[in-house]
């Protein structure tokens, strides 16, 4: 697919690094240093939207009650009482309180970048490109030592070469290499693998296997195995989209590889729903990130404008300036003849994922073009609307859906027992999914984050350290 041209530039990444190298890394936002938990709070007198299987969608007039961290009760308002000493009590009145969000589908570089995540009301990420800082940063999240979201990585992406080749993948080509690869990555610490659309057959079946021995979760894109001229148009890819389903993908990523993929880049509806139905029969979750390409469009559309709405500084400068090439390539675009007609499609294409009962999660590709931090998951609940789910069903998909697909313990629900990540909203988000963007109040592990807590993480997102960046780039490709 053309719009995705190579992240990491290696050469200006390593000059880049030498410039900076005798410039001293600062500090992450003190806005993340971590913060006591709350030792009881009760929230009281607000309308309830708990994503409990079995509950209402929303329920007025209701209490909940969080103590060290995790949820106590659960009752009318003005019910709950605790023996705790020193009870904050929070007045929920007119305001709704649901789940915490989580993104399905980020790219961090920096520490700042979790505060845009936090400050939005997402307190849970899945990380889709493995870095060396990222499994140390994630035992610091659990530790309490930084404040942040649930946090969870895979290792480097598992490529081969070929079109869709980058700087920062992990190249093999042989069965050998990509157990290797995958052992390496095991040992390292990780546990959960993403694969690219390159990847030989060879290479992907030992991946498969010895990720399956090693008990391994795989997400990414479906292989399609050696790319020649022609395909896919007037021939077929190597590996069919069909021979990727029921072989353990946790997630099949972006609605627009499937179509590529799966439909040839054909935009056909009925082929769409029949090949939703394949999905569904194997049991693979997708994550449509419709923003990465609805933006895309953007800023075609704008000429480039949309570049530099309120929020785009939080994109991670470095990587700002190593894609520039990317960002001018679309300023130039007429979206009209191509690319307006296929993000049409894919929210044709998600909906008839859904309706056919293939598990959605949501996801946006943050951290790289133009997706905010955090914002950007307002914009994917948008398009999840626009494509035709309820609000109440979009946010399904980044509430529950995610933490059950994704492995996130306790969360993703608001029911006793289950870990206190909470979003307070002035408005109901049933009624406008876009509520949720600028939440009054945000509880994350039990650490409440008020309207001033959430103003000062806003403008710590945009606190990025472009030498820490760079080092750890680096230090990246060094260890592919």
């Amino acid at each position: 697919m053309i719009w995705r041209r190579g992240l990491l530039a290696l050469g200006a990444l390593v000059l880049l690094a030498a410039i900076w190298l005798g410039g001293s890394a600062t500090g992450y936002p003190r806005t993340l240093k971590p913060a006591p938990v709350s030792p009881a709070m009760l929230i009281d007198n607000v309308r309830l939207v708990s994503m409990a299987p079995d509950a209402p969608q929303a329920e007025e007039t209701m209490a909940v009650l969080v103590v060290n961290g995790v949820i106590e009760d659960i009752g009318a308002a003005g019910s709950l009482a605790s023996s705790a000493e020193d009870v904050v009590v929070i007045d929920g009145a007119g305001k709704t309180l649901m789940p915490g969000l989580i993104d399905a589908h980020v790219h961090v570089w920096d520490e700042a970048e979790l505060a845009g995540y936090l400050a939005h009301g997402v307190t849970g990420v899945r990380n889709m490109s493995g870095m060396p800082f990222h499994l140390p940063l994630q035992q610091r999240i659990e530790e309490g030592r930084i404040l942040g979201p649930d946090f969870v990585t895979t290792g480097p992406i598992l490529n081969s070469p070929g079109a869709n080749q980058q700087d920062n993948h992990q190249i093999v080509v042989t069965g050998e290499e990509a157990r290797a690869a995958v052992a390496k990555q095991y040992d390292e610490g990780y546990r959960a693998l993403k694969v690219y659309s390159n990847l030989r057959r060879d290479a992907y079946d030992a991946i498969m296997d010895e990720a399956s021995k090693r008990g391994m979760s795989v997400s990414g894109h479906t292989p399609e195995g050696v790319r020649e001229d022609g395909m896919p148009y007037d021939k077929p890819f190597d590996i069919a989209f069909e021979e990727t389903l029921s072989r353990g993908f946790t997630t099949i990523e972006h609605v627009e590889s499937v179509v590529w993929h799966g439909l040839r880049d054909e935009l056909d509806e009925e082929a769409m729903r029949a090949l939703a139905e394949k999905i569904a029969a194997s049991g693979e979750a997708v994550t449509p990130t419709l923003i990465a390409h609805a933006n895309l469009v953007r800023v075609a559309e704008s000429k480039g404008v949309y570049l530099n709405r309120p929020g785009a500084e939080t994109v991670n400068p470095l990587y700002r300036m190593l894609d520039k090439g990317t960002f001018d390539f679309w300023s130039r675009m007429d979206p009209a003849p191509r690319e307006a007609p296929r993000a049409a499609f894919y929210l044709k294409a998600t909906k008839a994922l859904y309706d056919a009962g293939v598990p959605l999660v949501a996801g946006t590709d943050a951290g790289i073009f133009t997706n905010i931090p955090g914002s950007a998951m307002t914009r994917e609940l948008e398009l999840l609307v626009e494509a035709g789910l309820s609000p109440y069903e979009a946010l399904q998909t980044a509430t529950v859906n995610s933490a059950k697909v994704l492995g996130f313990d306790k969360t993703g629900v608001i029911a006793p027992g289950y870990r206190a990540n909470l979003v307070l909203l002035d408005s109901n988000p049933l009624s406008d999914v876009g509520a949720v963007e600028n939440p009054s109040a945000v509880m994350i592990r039990g650490v409440w984050l008020d309207e001033d807590r959430l103003a000062a993480l806003k403008e710590g997102a945009a606190q990025t350290s472009v030498p820490r960046t760079a080092r750890r780039a680096v230090a990246m490709l060094r260890d592919l």
